[in-house]
């Protein structure tokens, strides 16, 4: 990428916090909430970020910027919460002059992305949320050896994040990007150190563990795709799916990686780029002539059939009879549906069909 093409600014939080924030590309505005271990000038040629911002970037003016505390922005600080967070976004969006836009949000900046959509409705168009979660390790239900184990790595990240040797911070590297190349777990180990003080990122850390937007994630109305790798080993799959289920107008798209952050080389990074272009696009795919299978990859045609009926309101029993099909062998295919689109009952894949143009002649108080 052209480093002409990244231009670098600063604006003020509203509690005085010096805030730098970049712009890339053309087209309508998107806007990413900051996520921690950034550095928007490192970012820049990084092989964990790179293929990122080339491809937000790529129809769409992106606009990021660096958490407070952390890259480029004020590290002087010692307010770390939820509020100062959307505060500093709202600053960045002022900045920039922006009236009405989508948002994505990854990992904790997810949480920041709803508690902005809820606080302003009138300028968020849609929400994009990857590898999130609405409630941090805190609030989980863990035992006394997982909380230890939280403490742990929150000491980890103070005693060892300075250090010479990455050792300590890899910890934290591999389980964010545990397939990456040797390449790759260098660039994140340095990062790490860059990005912020050890003193500034365990505060953070601890934080993070304390978020809680469960109950505003109920209350975005905005169009929302939820995207979540299956075997993410830093954010539990099912907090991703949970999320999902919090918010009524949200669509979940399960991927298969292991990767926290998606690298460039695999399917999943495919996957979600082909997902983020139709949503943005038109935040539902094509409903007219469209292919529906293309809607939901992961379903044989035979499961594509099945959702549809689902969609326009059939029973299974009504399901087995037009299909001509056993009754357990439609079971099958529900229990099959709703695993791979990640939802726990029929109504939330009615509502994800009906997304995708599947069932338009189902009544919609059925759902």
């Amino acid at each position: 990428m052209d480093d002409s093409r990244q231009q670098i600014s600063f604006c003020r939080s509203s509690d005085g916090a010096r805030i730098a924030y970049a712009t890339a590309g053309h087209g309508p505005p998107l806007v990413k909430a900051a996520n921690y271990l950034s550095h928007l000038d490192h970012d820049w040629d990084s092989p964990v970020w790179r293929h990122w911002l080339r491809g937000l970037s790529r129809r769409h003016r992106l606009v990021r910027y660096d958490e407070r505390g952390c890259g480029l922005s004020d590290r002087d600080t010692s307010v770390f919460d939820m509020d100062a967070w959307v505060r500093d976004l709202e600053a960045v969006v002022d900045a920039v002059g922006l009236e009405r836009f989508p948002v994505i949000g990854l990992s904790q900046g997810a949480a920041v992305a709803v508690t902005y959509a809820v606080r302003h409705p009138e300028r968020v168009s849609a929400l994009i949320l990857y590898g999130g979660y609405a409630r941090g390790r805190f609030h989980r239900a863990i035992d006394d050896d997982s909380r230890a184990e939280a403490e742990t790595m929150i000491d980890v990240i103070r005693l060892g994040w300075a250090r010479e040797n990455p050792a300590f911070r890899q910890l934290f590297t591999m389980q964010l990007i545990p397939e990456g190349s040797e390449s790759q777990v260098r660039s994140l180990n340095e990062l790490s150190r860059l990005s912020a003080e050890p003193e500034q990122m365990a505060t953070m850390e601890r934080t993070f563990y304390g978020i809680d937007v469960r109950e505003l994630a109920t209350q975005v109305r905005v169009p929302t795709l939820v995207l979540h790798a299956r075997h993410d080993a830093a954010i539990p799959f099912d907090e991703g799916r949970m999320l999902a289920e919090l918010i009524p107008t949200a669509r979940f798209v399960p991927l298969d990686s292991r990767n926290h952050l998606l690298l460039e080389h695999e399917p999943a990074w495919r996957r979600f780029t082909a997902e983020l272009e139709t949503f943005l696009a038109g935040q539902s795919p094509p409903q007219t002539g469209a292919d529906h299978g293309s809607a939901f990859p992961e379903l044989t045609p035979r499961e594509t059939r099945v959702l549809e009926l689902i969609a326009e309101g059939s029973s299974n029993d009504e399901i087995a009879g037009a299909l001509h099909l056993a009754p357990k062998t439609v079971r099958n295919h529900v229990s099959r549906i709703y695993d791979k689109l990640g939802v726990s009952g029929r109504s939330r894949a009615i509502v994800l069909a009906r997304h995708a143009g599947l069932g338009h002649d189902a009544d919609p108080d059925e759902i």
